[in-house]
């Protein structure tokens, strides 16, 4: 009896057996889109330059770790790297706390993401 013949007749077909013991393919990783604040329409300003800071020279970089929500506000901000002046790391601390974001989005759906934010004081 031919292959086809024991198909029709009930009897399990070699594509059938072969179909159910491979191995199914993996999913698809999920599409991430990080968090946004260089979006124009945003209009974030950047931090107010301490005036003590300025009078004493104080400059630096600093790292903020910042949660963005889904409706692209921040929740949290946590100094990551510190500009090594207290002043200018609250000062960036604050301001990310009131930007507006471009939240994050996994498979095109927004959801809440921590976010790392590089914050320059420079005196000009």
């Amino acid at each position: 009896m031919s292959t086809a013949a024991a198909a029709t007749q009930g009897g399990p077909s070699i594509a059938t057996e072969a179909a159910a013991s491979a191995p199914a393919a993996p999913p698809a990783p999920p599409r991430i889109e990080l968090p946004s604040a260089s979006a124009a329409y945003l209009n974030n300003p950047p931090p107010a330059y301490p005036a003590l800071s300025r009078r004493l020279g104080e400059q630096g970089r600093v790292v903020l770790r910042v949660r963005i929500e889904p409706d692209g506000t921040a929740s949290a901000a946590e100094i990551r790297t510190s500009s090594g002046y207290e002043r200018l790391d609250e000062a960036a601390r604050q301001a990310v706390l009131s930007w507006r974001y471009v939240p994050g989005k996994r498979n095109g759906v927004p959801e809440a993401m921590w976010f790392l934010i590089p914050i320059q004081f420079e005196l000009r």
